[in-house]
């Protein structure tokens, strides 16, 4: 027993330490000027053009970006949603976007589940003590209520269930269909920004974006979805 956990403790810190090292070697590298408003202007047709010539490709190493986005690098879902509406649109975005997501939160959901549950439990059991029984009546109904209202720090959410031992199968369908409403709002709103920059040669003011159908629209959307898991979520987490 002694053995296993040092062996876990290796692992995890491992782990922690190859993630540091390449967010590092990135932001070394790289900076947020890189990706000014001229850059993508100047950009966005060759990378259109790329994705017109290689779309199933492109869609397959944007999926495994995705993925490796929230395992091992513990990304949350509104950048990369963002991004998979401004390259592929809404409706593929959003396939995209959710499945990758979904899989990565697998990932990082059985990584916890082996490698930190004894600490998730020490840390949250009391608090989150009444889900459980919600969960053991109803695993996958409850689990696809708990992805849906979310008002949990994404990598949070995803360990959270090693309390429950929930069905890995159960989780990962969960996610995919729980998720899916907020990330086609937040997809359409990179969609929407892809449009605005196709339009106009020089940054668009801040109202210019707000009033364009395609961002207040599912903005509007989203602040009603959120008005609405506000709600669930108090029913929800309520003792």
């Amino acid at each position: 027993m002694e053995k296993a956990k040092k062996i876990k403790l290796f692992i995890g810190l491992s782990y922690l330490i190859l993630l540091g090292l390449f967010l590092f070697f990135f932001f070394s590298k790289f900076s947020l000027q890189d990706f000014s408003y001229d850059f993508i202007k100047e950009n966005r047709l060759y990378f259109l053009e790329l994705k017109n010539s290689n779309l199933f490709l492109i869609l397959i190493i944007f999926l495994a970006f995705t993925i490796l986005w929230v395992f091992p690098l513990l990304g949350f879902g509104s950048p990369i949603a963002l991004i998979g509406g401004f390259i592929f649109g809404k409706w593929i975005g959003t396939l995209v976007v959710v499945l990758g997501l979904s899989i990565g939160a697998t990932f990082l959901y059985l990584f916890g589940n082996y490698f930190l549950k004894e600490i998730i439990r020490e840390k949250f059991l009391n608090r989150f003590q009444n889900l459980e029984i919600k969960f053991k009546n109803s695993e996958f109904l409850y689990l696809l209520v708990y992805r849906f209202i979310g008002g949990i720090p994404w990598q949070l959410s995803c360990l959270l269930p090693t309390i429950f031992n929930v069905k890995t199968n159960n989780f990962f369908f969960a996610t995919l269909i729980g998720i899916i409403p907020q990330i086609f709002l937040t997809v359409s709103i990179g969609s929407g920004l892809e449009k605005i920059i196709n339009q106009n040669l020089e940054v668009p003011t801040i109202v210019d974006i707000i009033f364009f159908p395609e961002i207040y629209v599912p903005i509007l959307a989203f602040f009603g979805l959120v008005l609405i898991t506000i709600f669930l979520r108090r029913l929800f987490y309520r003792e």
